[in-house]
């Protein structure tokens, strides 16, 4: 079959204008942006914003590559953390890594609501957030509960730890649930006892009567602690080297902790953390 020669020089007119005009689109269609590691926090209030390790650690990522969202909140167990719905709003965040710490507030004291037993349903409760994180896709990080600056009197470079059983359950869980463990108790005790009473005090907050708060963190304890969360998850999760910058961004003042509501208790020990 012949093409008449206008029908020719037409489409040869047609292919010169529309073949430059498709390259230079895709020259300047921009590639899809990478999507950020987000980290989520869950535990708290010495994982959260107000009193806890988390805006220290938040201090620490790289903004290039990672995203931190602090879901922790005050006064809650594993058990009410689940029994205030707090567990399914976390999950919906859809994280790439959940970093998981409970205890201060499943002690026992604390309210049938919060407290739980470190032989069974503490570990139960563990168990279930590694469970609902890997549904979603997410890899569970659990962490160790963060030590109670407590010292023995005339010892000050010696705690009296009150969270070892709930400690040794979480290392019991990782371990059975092929789960990275970061045991910030033991690391938290070893770097307090090497500071010893007068130099924790620096990092500690007052109470509203003027004595030192041995369970939550100033902006100075929250840098100090995060810094030790940082170098255990660098040796247990390498793949989580770029999230974090070489040293962190300085820390603002943190504002003044503030208690979520407690189911009243006779004994004095009931106070959230």
């Amino acid at each position: 079959m012949r093409f008449p020669a206008l029908l020719l020089s037409g489409l040869f007119a047609v292919g010169f204008l529309v073949a430059p005009n498709a390259a230079h689109s895709a020259e300047a269609s921009p590639s899809p942006a990478k999507k950020k590691l987000r980290i989520v926090l869950v535990g708290d209030s010495t994982v959260g914003e107000s009193s806890g390790w988390g805006p220290g650690f938040a201090a620490w990522i790289n903004p290039d590559v990672a995203e931190c969202i602090n879901a922790a909140r005050n006064g809650r167990s594993s058990k009410s953390f689940i029994g205030e719905n707090l567990w399914q709003p976390a999950l919906d965040l859809k994280g790439d890594y959940y970093l998981i710490q409970f205890g201060h507030n499943d002690e026992p004291g604390k309210g049938p609501e919060r407290e739980t037993d470190p032989a069974t349903t503490f570990p139960q409760n563990l168990s279930r957030y590694v469970d609902d994180a890997r549904a979603i896709g997410a890899k569970p990080i659990l962490v160790t509960s963060l030590t109670r600056r407590k010292f023995v009197a005339g010892h000050p470079h010696q705690l009296l730890p009150s969270l070892v059983p709930y400690a040794a359950a979480t290392a019991s869980v990782a371990q059975a649930r092929h789960v990275p463990l970061l045991d910030l108790h033991a690391r938290s005790i070893a770097f307090c006892e090497q500071l010893g009473e007068p130099g924790c005090e620096a990092l500690s907050p007052r109470t509203a009567e003027g004595g030192v708060d041995q369970t939550h963190l100033n902006a100075k304890g929250s840098a100090a602690i995060a810094r030790l969360v940082v170098e255990e998850l660098r040796r247990i999760a390498p793949e989580l080297a770029p999230a974090f910058l070489a040293e962190p961004r300085p820390l603002l003042a943190m504002p003044v902790p503030t208690e979520a509501p407690a189911p009243k208790q006779n004994n004095s020990e009931a106070k959230k953390p």
